[in-house]
């Protein structure tokens, strides 16, 4: 198992290098000007040239992005300067003539919008999305199967074709469409029934009590953000309980007599769960990047919102931050996924 995670690590390397070198040379396709962003368009030329410097952005693009590699490792080398000792908070190892070679934290470099660390930026927003990926996929869990469960139950019966048809339109539904949907309907039109707001946050403060927690407020970007993870679980809880209620061993647990709660939930349901728990482990990191336009049109402010606004704002630090982010959520969830898949299933057998 260690070899495999090893080799595991080593492909989530090869990925998020890949998401860096696309990413990047994208965005330095586009126009814009990050030294006026950062100094404003009356700073003097001085100035706009010492931001240039200390960004590498008077370097070829090739240069530049060697240079945002290197403040990414862990490891790296640079500069033996007192300046680059405080900018990086790194720990040196040994020197290298007038370079040293150092263990830092990965370097995501300051937003051109406001002047702050990245990192602090990601780590600040990156509960909201957190927590409503992880409401999404509850919501999606519980009633996914157990809808799924009554489909297989009532097979080829009306309850069973609604649930199917209904579970097809949702994966089928555009997330958008069915963000702006709840949003004006439940949030809007219907809001004095509901009692749901169209925006709002988890945490909100009251001028007396203070901090307050306003779980009301993720009713509605959850449920958006969950309909889709909901239709496939109905779709794989359904079609994994009738394949295991063909299996023999059921029919002969129901010869002994046996109850249908014992047969279904102790033998079957326990059986069928495999395909469900693999897709809602993997569905987590999904939902997380699958947030971005449920963010923007709740405003719950989250790493989708910021991202977007950064985006729009071409804030090349921000924008390649969170992205990295996001991809390295990916690989350690799927490897998750695939440990825990082997840990359930006794017949898997990792690396075969």
């Amino acid at each position: 198992m260690l070899q495999y995670i090893l080799n595991r690590l080593l492909y989530g390397n090869l990925v998020i290098l890949g998401v860096l070198v696309v990413v990047f040379f994208i965005f330095h396709a586009l126009p814009g000007d990050p030294v006026a962003m950062m100094a404003g368009q009356r700073t003097d030329v001085s100035t706009r040239e010492a931001i240039a410097k200390d960004l590498g952005l008077d370097r070829p693009v090739s240069q530049q992005f060697l240079l945002y590699f290197n403040d990414l490792l862990p490891i790296s080398i640079h500069e033996n300067t007192l300046e680059n000792e405080e900018k990086y908070n790194y720990k040196k190892m040994f020197s290298i003539g007038e370079n040293v070679l150092v263990v830092k934290f990965p370097y995501l470099r300051r937003s051109f919008q406001n002047h702050r660390l990245v990192s602090d930026i990601i780590l600040e927003h990156v509960a909201g999305t957190f927590w409503l990926a992880f409401a999404a996929m509850l919501f999606a869990t519980v009633l996914g199967i157990t809808f799924g469960v009554i489909a297989a139950l009532k097979q080829n019966t009306f309850i069973d074709h609604f649930l199917v048809s209904s579970s097809i339109l949702g994966i089928s539904a555009p997330s958008f469409v069915v963000a702006i949907l709840v949003a004006v309907l439940f949030g809007f039109y219907w809001a004095d029934f509901t009692g749901l707001n169209l925006t709002g946050q988890l945490w909100v403060t009251d001028p007396i009590y203070g901090k307050q927690l306003e779980l009301r407020n993720i009713i509605l970007p959850a449920f958006t953000l969950g309909i889709r993870p909901l239709s496939i679980i109905v779709q794989l809880t359904r079609s994994s309980m009738l394949d295991v209620l063909s299996q023999d061993y059921i029919r002969t647990a129901k010869a002994k007599g046996l109850s249908t709660n014992v047969i279904i939930f102790k033998h079957a349901l326990k059986n069928a769960l495999n395909p469900v728990i693999t897709a809602v482990s993997g569905w987590l990191a999904s939902l997380m990047a699958g947030a971005f336009f449920v963010e923007l049109i709740f405003n719950w402010k989250g790493l989708g919102l910021i991202s977007i606004k950064a985006v729009e704002n071409l804030d090349f630090p921000l924008v390649m931050g969170s992205t990295l982010f996001i991809a390295l959520v990916f690989i350690v969830v799927n490897i998750l996924v695939d440990v825990l898949y082997a840990v359930v299933d006794p017949r898997v057998r990792l690396g075969e």
